[in-house]
C-alpha cells in the first residue's frame, strides 16, 4: 500500500532562490515540449514520444543559448517532458481539455526529483544539484532542513518526489510503501449524512459540529474581508488608466491575505482530518455516504459560500481512501435515494419536504424525528441490503 508524506521545508535564502529557479527550468522545458509537440501535430508528422524530445533538448543543451539547463539536474526536464506529453497523449483520448501553457504569475511553482537521487535524513532532504561546486564545504548547499524531524523513514522506498510552492512555503511530498492493515472491522456500520447546518451527523448518534461556526473561524474570515477590501482600495487609487500599479505595499498586504486563507484552510482541513479518523476509529464494516449533487448547490447563491467552506469532496475523498487503509467497505448511495424523506419507522415517503423543515413529521406513523438524524439512518439501512 502506498502513502504519501507531505513536509514543509525550511530553506535558506540562497536555496529559496535555487528552488525557484529548478521551477523555472521546469516550467520552460514543459512549455517547450507542449510547443513542439503541437508544432509538430500541425506540420502533419507523427507523434514525438518523451524519449525523443529528450534526444532533442540534449542537442540544445550544447548550444550557447541553452547551456544554462546544464546547472540544474537532469531529471528535472526530463520529468517535465513526460509530463507534457502525458497532458498531450490525455487530450487525444478523450480524458482532459488541451494543456494550457504554463504562466510565470499563475501557475503553481514546482519540480521533480529522482528517486535515486534523493536522500532523507532525520532532519534533512538532500536534493541534487542544488550546487555545481564539489568541494565538500560548499555541497552543504545540497542538503535541505525539514520542519518536522524523523517524519519521513530515512531508509525506505521512495516514489515521485515532488517539491512545490503554495506561496508561502516551499513543501516536499514523497510516496512511502507501507504494509496493509490485517485487521478485520466487525463493528456495526455507519450511515453518514453531512450537511450545513452540522458537517456530519452518523447514525450511531455521534454529531460534527460545523467549525465555521466557531468563534475563532468567524474572527478570522472577518479579519480577511477587511484586508480584502484594503488591498482593493490601494489598487483603485494606483490605478492609471487601464492598467494597476502594483506597489510594495499592496505585495504586503497580499501577503498575510494568503497567510490568513491558508489558515483558515488549514483549520478546516485538520478538522475534517480529526473527524473522519475519528469516525474510521470506531471500526465499522462500511460506511455509507450519499452522492450529493455539489455543482447543483453551488449554484444557488444562498447556500454557495456555506457548501464551499464546508469542503465536501475532501470529506469524501478522506473517508475513501481511510476506508481502504482499513479495509472498510465504502458505499455510496444513489443520488435519488430519499433518505431524508423516508420515514424510518413504516417507510413513508414525505415528498413534500423542505429545505427548511429541520424536524421530520411522518403523517402515517406519527414519527417525529430530526431529519438529518432520520438520514443517517436510512444511509445505513442502505448499506446493509447494498
Amino acid at each position: 500500500m502506498m502513502k504519501t508524506i507531505k513536509v514543509m521545508l525550511c530553506p535558506n535564502n540562497r536555496q529559496k532562490t535555487k528552488l525557484f529557479a529548478c521551477a523555472g527550468t521546469t516550467r520552460f522545458v514543459y512549455n517547450w515540449a507542449l510547443g513542439y509537440e503541437k508544432k509538430n501535430y500541425e506540420a502533419g508528422n507523427k507523434f514525438l514520444s518523451d524519449g525523443d524530445l529528450r534526444k532533442i533538448l540534449t542537442v540544445m543543451k550544447s548550444e550557447k543559448e541553452y547551456q544554462w539547463l546544464n546547472d540544474y539536474s537532469n531529471n528535472i526536464p526530463k520529468q517535465a517532458i513526460k509530463d507534457a506529453v502525458r497532458a498531450y497523449q490525455n487530450f487525444f483520448k478523450g480524458i482532459a481539455e488541451f494543456p494550457k501553457f504554463k504562466s510565470r504569475k499563475k501557475s503553481k511553482p514546482s519540480f521533480y526529483m529522482d528517486t535515486s537521487k534523493i536522500s532523507f535524513t532525520s532532519t534533512y532532504v538532500k536534493l541534487e544539484k542544488l550546487t555545481t561546486s564539489k568541494k565538500r564545504n560548499k555541497q552543504k548547499f545540497n542538503f535541505v532542513k525539514l520542519s518536522e524531524p524523523d517524519r519521513i523513514p530515512v531508509h525506505a522506498k521512495y516514489s515521485n518526489p515532488r517539491i512545490t510552492f503554495d506561496g508561502l512555503n516551499w513543501w516536499i511530498s514523497v510516496g512511502i510503501e507501507s504494509g496493509e492493515n490485517t485487521e478485520q472491522p466487525t463493528n456495526q456500520g455507519i450511515g453518514i449524512d453531512i450537511g450545513i447546518k452540522d458537517l456530519a451527523i452518523c447514525s450511531d448518534t455521534n454529531v460534527y459540529k460545523n467549525i465555521n461556526k466557531t468563534t475563532k473561524v468567524r474572527k478570522l474570515k472577518k479579519k480577511k474581508r477587511r484586508l480584502q477590501r484594503r488591498v482593493a482600495k490601494k489598487y483603485s487609487k494606483n490605478r492609471k488608466g487601464e492598467c494597476y500599479c502594483k506597489t510594495r505595499n499592496i505585495i504586503k498586504s497580499e501577503k498575510k491575505l494568503l497567510k490568513i486563507t491558508h489558515r483558515l484552510t488549514n483549520i478546516r482541513h485538520n478538522y475534517l482530518h480529526q473527524t473522519t479518523s475519528e469516525i474510521i476509529n470506531r471500526k465499522p464494516k462500511f460506511i455509507v455516504l450519499e452522492d450529493l449533487n455539489v455543482r447543483g448547490m453551488m449554484k444557488n447563491r444562498h447556500l454557495a459560500r456555506a457548501v464551499q467552506e464546508q469542503c465536501f469532496y475532501e470529506f469524501y475523498r478522506q473517508i475513501q481512501y481511510k476506508c481502504s487503509w482499513n479495509k472498510i467497505e465504502f458505499i455510496t448511495a444513489d443520488r435519488y435515494y430519499p433518505s431524508s424523506k423516508l420515514c424510518s419507522c413504516c417507510g413513508y415517503v414525505k415528498k413534500d419536504l423542505k429545505l427548511f423543515d429541520r424536524i421530520y413529521h411522518c403523517p402515517e406513523c406519527g414519527l417525529t424525528i430530526d431529519r438529518d438524524f432520520q438520514a443517517s439512518v436510512n444511509l445505513m439501512r442502505y448499506g446493509l441490503t447494498a
